[in-house]
């Protein structure tokens, strides 16, 4: 019983946002409250078998008090809120998100279970992904639901593109870390970089510029955390094999948006599907041979110790150059028609900015307690300069701002601070266990920042799992053996290839 309880949540907290992003994400009422009971079922029944699943260090601590304080605070904003019933859906995504951050810290100090997170997470990704392509791959064998607003845009399972796209660059970059990680299987390496393909299409086909910039910066910052060459190769394979499914995607009317009569979609599918297989193939053998080569070789990059600035710079850039660019530039009637085009990619045009401007109003008038949670949708309506109806900020910070004022946004400061103390600590105790986690977890970030992805649960449960995971890294619970690890797989690779 006391070995099986914690398998058993390490299990469902792996597998849970796969199965939400099959239920439109888990946006929706019943798929999400379902999940949240069985999450907290589970998060009783560790403490049952103890020991209580709750943080043991400071930045633990700081960051589920900030969750736990912005979810109280949610809550006793229904007093004043506008409208309770999306007040009412936010506290319940929100004890949802606390339920899965105490699950993610009890569960994953099992060794076992923390070695599993990473490739379940980008198996999930993977798996969404895939679903998704094949309605365009194989259109007369599998027929997807499209929505008018999508236009042509990736987004099914999920039913928002940008969704879509920040989960396949959340799986890409987990697959980089693992196809360099040396202390892996040769299979599970392969295996994943294999899965670059995919998940690159993916990221391109949502026509999302921030998972393609965020994907990019997720990349840069998982080399800047290992320092190794292995890495380096493998985020470079990763890049590459993702340009190529990419370019093979863009290259077919029929994949790229949807577009032409049923022949012609299953023509294009076809034909893409058979150069997808080739570039994952040759993913795979590319790493095979890098991982058979790779025992003798050393790991440090000889100018790694220049790489942490010059991510920290980039992020910093890309950042500032996007709402820089965002507030000069207005989209004209013609650009916000193109819809799906891949020519939207080229511009940082978009009604988002207008967003954030009601947003600030908003946080202007009522900067202490904010509008009440779900309130964003209230303000623009009455505010807003064009005829868009949307509900959310499309980013984290400014509808917080709205919506909860400052005691909500010291709530997202210390929750911050609390991932990012875990994140440093974690670094420091198992910098090979940490950097894939802590890049996966950023790239989630830098997402939600511009866009919605909160309200999304299987987009933010695999970030939450990863802060969990870092909160269990920095205390070093199920801190893994790395030299070990990587003596074992060395040993392997020089047997293998004795034995051809």
């Amino acid at each position: 019983m006391r070995r099986a309880v914690p398998a058993v949540a390490a299990a469902c907290l792996l597998a849970g946002p796969t199965v939400l992003a099959f239920y439109s994400g888990g946006f929706y009422t019943e798929p999400r409250l379902v999940a949240a009971i069985v999450f907290w079922a589970l998060v009783l029944a560790l403490a049952v078998v103890g020991p209580a699943p709750l943080p043991r260090t400071a930045p633990g601590r700081l960051l589920l008090a900030g969750l736990v304080l912005l979810t109280a605070w949610s809550a006793l904003s229904l007093t004043w809120a506008p409208l309770g019933g999306p007040a009412g859906e936010n506290v319940q995504r929100l004890v949802l998100y606390v339920g899965a951050l105490l699950l993610a810290i009890g569960a994953l100090r099992s060794p076992r279970a923390m070695r599993a997170a990473e490739p379940a997470l980008a198996a999930g990704a993977t798996v969404v992904i895939g679903y998704g392509l094949a309605g365009r791959l194989l259109p007369g064998v599998l027929e997807l639901a499209r929505s008018e607003t999508a236009a042509g845009r990736l987004e099914q399972p999920i039913t928002y593109w940008n969704g879509e796209g920040a989960l396949a660059a959340i799986g890409l970059v987990l697959c980089a870390r693992l196809a360099g990680d040396r202390t892996r299987t040769v299979a599970t390496r392969c295996f994943a970089a294999a899965a670059a393909a995919p998940l690159g299409a993916g990221v391109y086909l949502s026509y999302s510029r921030g998972a393609i910039a965020v994907s990019l910066l997720g990349l840069l910052i998982l080399v800047a955390a290992t320092r190794s060459s292995h890495q380096l190769r493998a985020a470079v394979v990763a890049l590459a094999t993702g340009a190529a499914a990419a370019a093979c995607s863009a290259a077919f009317p029929g994949v790229a948006a949807f577009e032409g009569a049923l022949a012609d979609r299953t023509r294009d599918g076809a034909i893409a599907l058979a150069l997808l297989a080739l570039i994952a193939a040759a993913a795979g053998v590319l790493t095979v041979r890098a991982a058979r080569g790779a025992a003798t070789e050393s790991d440090e990059l000889a100018w790694s110790r220049r790489l942490t600035p010059v991510a920290a710079v980039a992020v910093a850039a890309v950042t500032i150059g996007l709402v820089v660019a965002g507030v000069a530039e207005k989209p004209s009637a013609a650009e916000l028609a193109a819809g799906a085009s891949p020519t939207r990619i080229t511009t940082v045009s978009s009604n988002r900015y207008e967003y954030w401007r009601v947003a600030l109003q908003a946080f202007e008038r009522n900067p202490i307690e904010g509008l009440g949670s779900g309130g964003f949708r209230v303000a623009w309506l009455r505010e807003r300069s064009i005829a868009e109806a949307v509900r959310d900020a499309h980013s984290l910070e400014f509808e917080i701002a709205a919506e909860l004022g400052l005691v909500g946004l010291l709530a997202f400061a210390l929750m911050m601070a609390g991932a990012i103390g875990a994140a440093r600590a974690a670094l420091r105790r198992a910098p090979g266990a940490a950097a894939g986690t802590c890049a996966g977890a950023l790239v989630w970030f830098l997402h939600a920042s511009i866009d919605w992805d909160w309200q999304l649960p299987a987009v933010t449960l695999p970030a939450i799992v990863l802060a969990g995971a870092l909160a269990v890294l920095a205390e070093g619970a199920a801190e893994p053996n790395p030299a070990g690890q990587e003596r074992a797989a060395s040993r392997a690779l020089t047997l293998s290839g004795a034995g051809r």
